[in-house]
């Protein structure tokens, strides 16, 4: 492939990954069994990205493994662009690259937690993924192997299927260093979120290892807490003792060693990290809620059509749930869906605030404040979005879209 013999896209690819593995000291390369691409979004990729896209299509690329996009700009329903104000141009670029990365082969489901519809490796198998939460939950919770690919590297994977070997594909990286001791028995989405906050903070590129969780925790539960450690962190790979597959128990987490530091989840720990998701400007203004960062599982979806069944969103009070377009016909054969639009809610696919053009958005619509049950979105709404935040449990995010009033 590097001599060109397999055809210009494959070559260009091999280029990117050797000079990749070359800069990190890897000593070989490894074959992926799936990989997933960051750069979906046309507001994240622009027309430089876009280009590359469509240049490696039409120099005859296609990838080699199941590979899956990350969110775009926009979601495919157009009566839901319409309803979020999303520019016609804007709409017509995303359709671009979604059309570019379908020529080369690619699964375009635009979704942030890819192992929810299919692309889930198995246990040790290695991978080339983007998307800090879903490279943290391939990582910890499947047990797969993978590093923080960016867009090019995750698409040059994806045609050669091979990466480079380093960091997390090797064992000898996948030690917890970091103990964090949970005395208190956590649930739901806001209280794991919350934890994968704090400590993401402190770890920064540290592999924490979480004892007193317990084995009753959901992957859902999971996938908040690995997503809120890789916002606030740049880990790429947690453990939780006696759940997740490489630490069924402490020495096996931590491979034999002590660890670097032990920390104790306290409330004053937990308070901290509250309050610097909501350091912005207060504000009793609903306008704006969010569930789904990352993506809503099946479950989730259908947690928040019992909560809203029967019930009414406040007037002037736009309320989104976003999962991916599988997940969601799955939710209307259940009738979940229904439950959400007649409570005057919307199911919003493909997308998230991130990676749509938030500001017109928010300028149209005249958003004053962001409500959410995600760490991630917090964080993201307090500083890309530059609005204030009300942060909490999902029940509390739904009893705000009713009252229109925040009662954490």
């Amino acid at each position: 492939m590097l001599n060109g013999e397999e055809g210009y896209a494959a070559q260009k690819s091999m280029q990117i990954l050797v000079a990749l593995g070359e800069s990190f000291g890897a000593e070989n390369m490894v074959p992926v069994s799936s990989c997933h691409l960051p750069g979906a979004s046309f507001k994240l990729l622009g027309e430089a990205g876009l280009m590359f896209v469509k240049e490696m299509g039409a120099k005859g690329g296609k990838v080699r493994v199941f590979t899956t996009t990350n969110p775009t700009s926009c979601d495919c329903d157009c009566s839901t662009c319409d309803r979020l104000a999303i520019d016609g141009q804007f709409i017509h670029a995303q359709a671009e690259v979604t059309q570019a990365y379908q020529n080369l082969g690619v699964v375009t489901c635009g979704s942030c937690s890819p192992y929810l519809i299919g692309n889930a490796p198995r246990f040790g198998q290695h991978a080339a993924w983007g998307e800090s939460s879903a490279v943290v939950y391939a990582n910890s919770v499947l047990g797969a192997r993978t590093n923080r690919e960016g867009g090019p590297s995750a698409l040059a994977a994806a045609i050669t299927g091979r990466t480079p070997n380093y960091g997390m594909h090797l064992g000898k990286n996948r030690a917890g260093n970091l103990l964090i001791h949970v005395p208190e028995p956590l649930h739901g989405i806001e209280a794991y979120g919350t934890l994968g906050y704090a400590v993401g903070r402190i770890s920064k590129t540290a592999i924490p290892v979480f004892e007193g969780i317990p084995t009753s925790v959901s992957f859902d539960e999971l996938k908040s807490l690995g997503s809120a450690l890789a916002t606030s962190g740049a880990t790429a790979l947690f453990h939780v003792v006696g759940v997740t597959p490489e630490a069924p128990d402490r020495e096996h987490a931590l491979n034999g060693k002590k660890p670097e530091m032990e920390i104790y989840y306290d409330k004053q720990m937990r308070m901290n990290a509250i309050e610097h998701l909501t350091l912005t400007e207060k504000t009793d203004d609903i306008d704006w809620l969010y569930i789904g960062c990352p993506q809503c599982s099946l479950q989730e979806v259908r947690y928040v059509a019992e909560l809203l069944r029967g019930q009414k969103v406040a007037d002037n009070v736009d309320f989104w749930i976003c999962t991916s377009t599988p997940i969601k016909e799955l939710a209307a054969q259940m009738g979940y869906v229904q439950a959400i639009e007649e409570a005057g809610a919307i199911l919003v696919c493909q997308t998230c605030p991130a990676h749509a053009p938030h500001e017109s958005i928010c300028r149209t619509r005249r958003y004053q404040s962001l409500t959410t049950d995600s760490a991630k979105m917090a964080h993201y709404a307090a500083g890309e979005v530059s609005m204030p935040v009300h942060y909490g449990s999902t029940e509390a995010v739904v009893r705000a879209a009713i009252a229109k009033r925040w009662e954490a």
